[in-house]
């Protein structure tokens, strides 16, 4: 079981993600020991993300008209980014591949 950072997540896609990623743990406490974090570009800045998770994969997604943010994301050192329906349509893949594991 991996405990996986939210950030920026809004209430609703927290709720999708609960059901799709059964067995792991979400929190949105910074400072936790997490093993992924997971952040919507939209709401955050990229860069200051990277930097407060050193060593820690990060998987982030956004609206795909958002061209200028998914390239933010990539220059910061994200480790993935993904449009928001690959992450609903993908998530246990895209977390498990990132944590080194796959189903």
């Amino acid at each position: 079981m991996a405990t996986i950072l939210l950030v920026g997540v809004d209430l609703i896609l927290r709720s999708r993600l609960e059901g799709l990623l059964p067995g792991h743990a979400l929190t949105t406490r910074p400072g936790a020991e997490v093993h992924l974090v997971v952040a919507d570009i939209s709401r955050v800045d990229p860069a200051e993300v990277v930097a407060a998770n050193p060593g820690v994969p990060v998987l982030g997604y956004g609206n795909h008209t958002d061209t200028d943010g998914l390239r933010r994301a990539h220059e910061a050192g994200f480790a993935q980014v993904v449009v928001k329906s690959a992450l609903v349509e993908r998530a246990g893949l895209l977390v498990c591949r990132l944590l080194g594991s796959v189903d």
